[in-house]
Parts: C-alpha cells; sequence; structure tokens
C-alpha cells in the first residue's frame, strides 16, 4: 500500500513477471516456471535464443526498507526477504548475481519516464510510515553555507510534492533550514549523482519504434523514494563490482503512471517486457541472465 493505492499501481505491472521466462528473439509471451524450476522446453534454447529469467519483488515505500534491503539484492548470491504476497512462489536465486536489476515505481499522471540518474541528497518528504530519510553529517566549511546543501526543489520535485501531499515537508526548526537527509554513513566515497550505465535514450528510441510511444527519458526522479532506491541501486551496484567506473548488475528505473492515467497496467507490463529483452539483448548467446 501507498498514499492513495491499496496496492501499489508499479506492482500491478511487475507481479504477472514473476518467475517468468522471455526468450530473445521471440514474440512469445512469458512461460511460467511451475515449481520454481525451469521446464525442458524452455531449456530447449538454440544457438540464436537466450532465455531470460525474471523475479520480482515488492519493496517496501520507506528509507529504512529501501536501506535494508537493496544491498542484498546486487550480494552475489543475492540476499533476499521473504515476499510480502504469499502467492508467489520464492524467488530463484543466481548464484553470480542479478545480470540486471529493473526498478518500477509509481509517478503521476502521464507518460512512461526511463530515468537516468539517481541523487545522494535532498530528501525532505516523509515516507510512507512518516518517517524521514537519514541526516547526513554537515561537514564545518559546508555547515557555513546558509542553505546547507539544500537547494529549490526541482519541477519533478514540486510534482511529487503536489501528489503526495500528505506526506509533509519537514519544516524548519527555530527559524533554521532543515537538516541535510539523504545518504551517509556508507555512502561516503559515492558522488552526489550517479548515472545509469544504461543508454537510456537508446533504450527510449528503442521503444517508441516498437510501440511504445508514451515515454521519455528523465533526468529527475523526483527526491522521494523513487529516487531514492535508485541512487541507493546504483551506488550498490558499484560497491558489489569492487570498481569505482564499472558495474556488473546494470541498474535501471522506470516511472509509470497510475492506472489508465492514460495506460493501462497490462502496457505498462508490455513495456517492461520490451526494455528487458533489449536491455538483454547484448549478453552474450551461451549466457542465461537473470533479472
Amino acid at each position: 500500500p501507498f498514499s492513495r493505492y491499496a496496492v501499489n499501481p508499479s506492482w500491478l505491472a511487475v507481479k504477472p513477471l514473476h518467475n517468468t521466462i522471455l526468450t530473445i528473439d521471440s514474440p512469445d509471451e512469458p512461460v511460467i516456471v511451475d515449481d520454481q524450476c525451469p521446464t525442458a522446453e524452455a531449456n530447449s534454447s538454440t544457438q540464436d535464443t537466450c532465455d531470460i529469467y525474471l523475479s520480482t519483488l515488492q519493496v517496501p515505500v520507506t528509507y529504512e526498507g529501501v536501506l535494508a534491503i537493496v544491498p542484498g539484492l546486487h550480494a552475489r548470491p543475492p540476499v533476499l526477504p521473504p515476499s510480502a504476497d504469499p502467492d508467489l512462489p520464492d524467488i530463484l536465486l543466481p548464484a553470480d548475481g542479478f545480470d540486471l536489476i529493473f526498478h518500477v515505481g509509481v509517478a503521476g499522471r502521464g507518460p512512461l519516464r526511463m530515468e537516468r540518474v539517481g541523487h545522494k541528497f535532498g530528501y525532505n518528504m516523509k515516507d510512507a510510515t512518516g518517517s524521514h530519510a537519514p541526516i547526513v553529517r554537515v561537514m564545518r566549511e559546508e555547515n557555513s553555507n546558509s542553505n546547507r546543501g539544500q537547494s529549490e526543489p526541482s519541477a519533478m520535485e514540486r510534482m511529487e510534492r503536489a501528489r503526495l501531499s500528505e506526506y509533509l515537508i519537514e519544516p524548519p526548526v527555530d527559524g533554521t533550514e532543515p537538516p541535510k537527509r539523504g545518504f551517509g554513513k556508507g555512502y561516503e566515497s559515492f558522488p552526489e549523482e550517479i548515472f545509469t550505465e544504461i543508454d537510456v535514450e537508446k533504450l527510449v528510441h528503442h521503444l517508441k519504434k516498437s510501440g511504445v510511444e508514451q515515454i521519455y527519458s528523465s533526468l529527475d526522479a523526483g527526491h522521494y523514494l523513487c529516487d531514492f532506491i535508485y541512487y541507493c541501486s546504483l551506488a550498490e551496484s558499484k560497491r558489489a563490482s569492487g570498481k569505482a567506473d564499472k558495474s556488473t548488475t546494470k541498474v535501471i528505473f522506470l516511472h509509470c503512471p497510475p492506472v489508465d492515467q492514460p495506460l493501462s497496467t497490462e502496457e505498462v507490463t508490455e513495456a517492461i517486457k520490451k526494455s528487458v529483452i533489449w536491455l538483454c539483448g547484448a549478453v552474450a548467446k551461451s549466457a542465461i541472465p537473470s533479472t
């Protein structure tokens, strides 16, 4: 549950993909994996095909939940909490980690937004439980700045604030600016912005050519939980790879609108499937990517 949604619209689009297989170069629907094991038919890929195994996980819309769960997504093998949906079978965990982590979150009315960058600071809104993001220690020279690292909210952040008005902005105390919030301890070595290594513009161009017309790339994920989980996942991907400039697990974030505003749940699911197939297209034909 989140805001006015009894079931998060992004989860409605993602859930049907759990424990399914997509085959590159095949237009068929995903094949359900019975009893959590690939079927013989699913394994009978030829040199011209590659199977992509998908698993889904619902992450709580809380800062604490993100920080507790996301690092485990990037472990090798991954470490995941029990599913919040008892009707879903357990996730098949790849020993070498996931090849792709595809985050999906709900935004306001409008087209799909494929996000390019996650932000380290600027999380001033309370989460679904009424809790704040962690306070970041401000260095003395930074503290001398009257804005304490705060900046005017971006257009997307203003939209998020208007859409989620029940999650109030932290008010000033004794006339001072609110504390700086975001990623502090454990994330000191990471930059204020982390861009995905995926070529988002090419992905969006491909989706438009394949019939997903209502989509665009974005540089502003809103400085709320979607932005928070995106930055966390991008940082943890780099940490897990042990390299500052390159990650072995690719990370992307897609914002979807509420149901039928204007896209249906099925249309969002189809856009996710097309994205995953395109993203995994560069994987070696003999490899079996897991997402």
